[in-house]
């Protein structure tokens, strides 16, 4: 799943997503303090426009320029308050980690990335995080798979890192805050049966 396909994919329709905020983020970062945070695979901009608005400073990362622009262009319609908040970046976060320690919000919502042996990619987005920051985590429950799978037999979601997997991995420094499978608060994507999702939530002690 490089740039070329998903750009083809985000191609394919005038708008992939909805352009409203994934329900794992309005629900536990509504009550954090804004500060710095890092959207990973922000696609079309919707959670990073609603942490602006919030009065986060947020750096938006994608691997897809096709997303970055549709992102910017509704940026530049919410208003100039908003989209002055955030910064657009084309990078591929699985091979190019962010600075250590720079945000206060490190937000992975369903981002699919590849389990390493190593976890070299993961440990790179989780030094992200700056102490006393969050790391918020929202995926599909793997239980809602099993349509997909029968569909798609060639994917296999035990390839990608869940959020259980990396609250096992956290360690001392960490307080897991949640760790839990849940009901949407909104409507699964269209086609899916994507009825729960499985939220992490942690605090970095140092």
């Amino acid at each position: 799943m490089d740039a070329q396909h998903w750009d083809e994919r985000y191609r394919s329709q005038h708008q992939l997503f909805s352009g409203n905020p994934n329900g794992v983020l309005v629900t536990e970062a509504a009550g954090l303090t804004p500060g710095r945070a890092l959207d990973v695979g922000c696609g079309e901009g919707g959670d990073a426009l609603w942490l602006a608005s919030r009065g986060w400073r947020v750096t938006a990362v994608d691997i897809s320029q096709v997303a970055l622009e549709r992102a910017a262009a509704a940026g530049a319609a919410s208003g100039a308050d908003v989209a002055g908040r955030v910064v657009w970046t084309q990078a591929d976060l699985t091979t190019t980690p962010p600075p250590d320690g720079s945000f206060d919000l490190v937000s992975m919502q369903y981002f699919p990335l590849p389990a390493e042996r190593d976890h070299t990619a993961l440990r790179g987005l989780l030094d992200a995080v700056a102490p006393g920051g969050t790391l918020l985590i929202g995926s599909h429950d793997l239980a809602d798979h099993a349509t997909y799978r029968h569909s798609h037999p060639d994917f296999d979601p035990a390839a990608y890192y869940q959020p259980a997997d990396v609250a096992r991995l956290l360690g001392g420094g960490w307080t897991v805050q949640v760790d839990e499978s849940r009901l949407r608060t909104t409507p699964p994507p269209e086609g899916t049966h994507h009825v729960h999702d499985t939220v992490l939530r942690a605090r970095r002690l140092r």
